[in-house]
């Protein structure tokens, strides 16, 4: 078997469990081509997506006289494969959230993309994110290309599946990865019981240096929560903001990091800023992996009020260096917290509810915060350890070459 794996793109802080995904792949000795639409410029943080960006290829990186020149040269090789592919082009256009040119554009990259995993005889492809990504590699597997298959993550595939048009994407493909049982059920909503078989369930993971060390760590007892991920709405910090501005207002002593950036950054600034909390909250911007770590030991507790959620890496980082977790009861995030036991599980949006979560994290003991911390290093290394999910993919690569 020769394996790829494609990605919108790739390196992205934000994609740090694709690169680990892939790297526990390498070490059970199944070598992975890495190709992506865009990356090759994007500011990456640390030396491995420093690494795995010379190591990817870019599609987009060839310019639109190049691609199109591919997609001639595919036009003229196979013309039947092309006429399939274009049919499906113009059907999943419809009813889609972008317009045919955008889908037109698709078929060009998938050209390309077919002509580069032919070059490296590549046998299957994977995709992550079933978005544009999925659609690329479906169309180079109608073009004649390799088998396929892709890893769905939410909130946005379970957002609008029907512009995305899953169930086609899904009918072509050997398999398709859902990273929690509640992801899975959001497939089996949109695709015939005939097909409910291709869904399996392979959570993302955590190397095993994550987990090293632990049993020195200690719990943090310094009044500070850490908030990871990208500021935007659907995250939840402007009522990350108002909750500790109603513990401020309390005479609660504490702080709050928000670590990361994206488009809601202004706005989140502007609400510290009204309710005077510019001593008590600060912003850190995008960091590196052993960044995150240092700020999560620096921390009693993650706290994460998200909206909508697939199930995020960043709960799993945390629990995975003793760290409790204060977040919302949604999606695939209560397979993993466990109330009372790993952390505090709030429902969403409910401002009351996250403040007293909060509150009560505050100030809980040192031996408190210990034995949640121990619970949840403990249930994230038996649900989620690198080299055991990477063995379930590699059965499934294995079990779609034997078909």
């Amino acid at each position: 078997m020769k394996l790829a794996y494609f990605v919108n793109q790739y390196p992205k802080v934000s994609h740090t469990f694709i690169r680990r995904e892939i790297a526990a792949l390498e070490k059970l000795g199944l070598p992975v081509e890495r190709f992506a639409l865009r990356g090759w410029d994007a500011d990456v943080k640390g030396d491995e997506d420093l690494l795995d960006r010379t190591r990817t290829r870019h599609v987009l990186r060839q310019g639109l006289p190049r691609l199109l020149l591919t997609a001639f040269g595919v036009a003229l090789s196979r013309p039947a494969a092309l006429w399939r592919a274009l049919r499906c082009t113009w059907d999943v256009s419809r009813q889609a959230e972008r317009p045919l040119p955008y889908h037109l554009m698709y078929l060009v990259e998938a050209c390309t993309l077919l002509r580069w995993l032919q070059a490296s005889e590549i046998t299957h492809v994977h995709a992550h994110f079933g978005t544009n990504s999925t659609e690329v590699v479906m169309l180079a597997h109608l073009l004649g290309g390799p088998r396929y298959s892709f890893t769905v993550h939410g909130p946005e595939e379970f957002d609008k599946p029907r512009f995305l048009h899953l169930a086609r994407k899904v009918r072509h493909a050997e398999f398709v990865v859902a990273i929690s049982s509640y992801g899975r059920s959001q497939l089996w909503r949109w695709l015939p019981a005939g097909e409910w078989h291709k869904v399996k369930v392979v959570h993302c993971a955590l190397e095993l240096q994550f987990f090293a060390q632990v049993e020195a760590l200690t719990p943090c007892t310094a009044p500070r929560l850490i908030n990871i991920g990208r500021l935007c709405a659907q995250k939840g910090q402007l009522l990350l903001i108002e909750a500790a501005a109603q513990l401020a207002a309390e005479g609660l002593a504490f702080e709050l990091v928000l670590a990361g950036d994206g488009e809601m950054r202004e706005a989140i600034e502007q609400a510290i800023r009204e309710h005077d909390l510019q001593d008590r909250v600060r912003i850190t911007g995008w960091i590196d992996s052993a960044t995150v770590r240092a700020e999560l030991l620096a921390s009693r507790a993650l706290v994460l009020p998200s909206f909508a959620e697939g199930l995020p890496v960043v709960i799993m980082e945390a629990m995975a260096v003793g760290r409790p977790v204060v977040t919302t009861r949604i999606a695939g995030v209560p397979e993993l917290v466990r109330e009372g036991i790993d952390g505090w599980l709030v429902p969403p949006g409910s401002l009351a509810d996250l403040a007293a979560a909060m509150r009560s994290c505050l100030q809980a003991d040192a031996s408190q915060l210990g034995a949640m911390g121990l619970a949840a290093r403990q249930r994230v290394q038996e649900r989620h350890e690198a080299m055991t999910e990477a063995r379930k993919l590699q059965a499934l690569f294995t079990e779609a070459g034997r078909r």
